[in-house]
């Protein structure tokens, strides 16, 4: 083969096959070229050149010497044909200059330079299955992740090391070459699901789940508090909720498994089990640490409830409001509480009341498309990453239904995720008065991704900023007011607080709305 001034041969590689046209073709699953010995030519001969170049590699096509050519003819846009136009500018000043022996040498070893440093980077091996598996979840972090440095790490040195040297030859040891590159991000929310796992993941968000009925999530880091896992909500009526399990509570163990270096999808995986079985959870509250048995059963993720209450007064002093309780943003949820609201209109309702308390979230798009019902213009949520905004959501009011009667939203720290994004919007819109304690504060956002075997990853894509700008990661969304610490969870004592002055709970129409 003839290259400008140079012989290439292929040395002892299984990637290459030639042909009498100098042809070279790289087999579809490989990305690697072997070696090459470079020779000294005849720099006078013209040729033409059929090149590409991949990430870290220099794919030869072909190339094909021809004297009656008065040019060359070179890739465009890439940095080997950089570096050849360099060496072939800088020989034009040399030749007139140069003996033609000296003249061709010096240009063999520059067009050498140019041509062996981008193929001798490159290993010398072919991609197995195991491998392409494992470059899927790579390029799914490559292209996806928020930290675009990747907890500080060259994220191609790292592929590059991991097929050379972690072990992947059946698919347990690639799933575990791929959990490994995951925690060099040092991110708790971004994980490897084996297939059964992410298959129980998307169950959650179509309907119902078997199990105990809880929501979990990592702690904020905080001496004082044991090691566990944090319960974020409790299904209500759900088998933990009736054992009196809370937000905030922190599970020990699981079947008498520590939960202190278990991640939330290995948790979620074992508390979920066949109807009617039993699990064993190790539960501390504050000072207090229980033992529980807890039976799972079928918890139906309906996710809203709603019903009218009726304020003190008499005739025109009184007025109805409508409750509804958002418990989970599955995909049913902004269709429910569209008919929620229309529901409740019909019973001439004149204002709401949004429960978002002990909502660990869910589906993103859902949080946006509830914000929308309520709002009739305006920034929903920023979307960012390392380098700052990368995306707005926001809404003109086509896809709003109430955007007149006065609301009120209920919060507290069991509302995270989804249902801070949808208190933000509309604390910071002003269309809400919001009411409770200090929210979660999860401000990152999680996609999931399916591999190719039927394996998943939730990866952290993004972290977001409500309306005015504030990052509540760790921090929380703040209430406009308190509520009374007597102020029940249940709907039928709610609607009591409303309508018994006497009662330690009351809250008047003209405080519950007042911002």
């Amino acid at each position: 083969m003839v290259l400008l001034g140079c012989s290439i041969r292929p040395c002892k590689s299984s990637l290459l096959s030639s042909n009498p046209n100098f042809s070279y073709k790289v087999p579809s699953n490989s990305f690697v070229v072997s070696s090459v010995e470079i020779k000294i030519w005849n720099c006078l001969s013209y040729v033409r050149l059929n090149a590409s170049v991949r990430p870290q590699s220099f794919v030869i096509h072909s190339v094909r010497r021809d004297r009656n050519v008065h040019g060359f003819y070179l890739p465009k846009s890439t940095k080997f044909t950089a570096r050849v136009r360099k060496a072939l500018n800088l020989s034009v000043s040399f030749r007139d200059r140069l003996p033609i022996n000296v003249f061709q040498l010096v240009v063999g070893v520059m067009l050498f330079m140019a041509v062996a440093v981008p193929v001798a980077k490159s290993p010398s091996w072919a991609l197995t299955e195991e491998n392409l598996l494992f470059l899927e979840a790579w390029r799914t972090i490559d292209r996806a992740y928020v930290d675009k440095s990747f907890n500080g790490q060259s994220w191609f040195r790292y592929r590059e090391n991991a097929l050379r040297n972690e072990p992947m030859n059946n698919r347990e040891e690639t799933y575990v070459a791929i959990r490994k590159m995951l925690g060099t991000l040092d991110d708790p929310f971004t994980r490897f699901l084996e297939p059964e796992k992410f298959k129980s993941l998307r169950s959650g968000t179509k309907g119902a789940l078997t199990g105990v009925g809880l929501s979990i999530g990592y702690p904020i880091k905080d001496d004082s508090s044991p090691p566990g896992l944090v319960v974020i909500s409790s299904a209500p009526g759900g088998p933990a909720n009736r054992a009196g399990v809370l937000s905030g509570d922190i599970i020990m163990a699981i079947d008498n498994t520590s939960t202190e270096t278990m991640d939330i999808y290995d948790a979620a995986e074992r508390l979920q089990g066949t109807d009617g079985s039993a699990v064993e959870l190790t539960i501390s509250s504050g000072l207090t640490t229980r033992h529980l048995s807890l039976k799972r059963e079928k918890v139906s993720l309906n996710p809203v409830k709603s019903r009218i209450c009726q304020t003190s007064g008499a005739g025109k002093d009184a007025s109805r409001i409508g409750y509804i309780k958002l418990s989970s943003f599955n995909e049913n949820a902004s269709g429910a509480v569209r008919e929620a609201i229309d529901d409740l209109r019909r019973d001439n309702v004149s204002a709401f009341i949004l429960d978002l308390r002990d909502n660990s979230g869910g589906l993103f798009p859902e949080g946006i498309k509830i914000a929308q019902i309520w709002l009739d213009k305006g920034v929903i949520v920023y979307i960012c990453d390392s380098r700052g905004v990368r995306d707005i959501y926001d809404t003109d009011g086509s896809n709003a239904i109430a955007v007149s009667e006065p609301l009120v939203v209920l919060v507290n720290k069991g509302t995270a995720s989804a249902s801070e994004i949808l208190a933000g919007a509309l604390k910071d819109n002003k269309r809400a008065v919001l009411l409770g304690e200090p929210t979660f504060g999860k401000g990152k956002i999680q996609s999931v991704f399916e591999l190719s075997d039927g394996s998943g990853m939730a990866v952290t894509v993004a972290r977001y900023e409500t309306p005015a700008h504030t990052d509540i990661n760790k921090v929380g969304i703040i209430p406009d007011h308190p509520l009374p610490a007597s102020f029940p969870k249940d709907d039928d004592s709610l609607c009591g607080c409303l309508q018994d002055p006497t009662s330690g709970c009351y809250l008047d129409r003209v405080g519950l709305f007042l911002r």
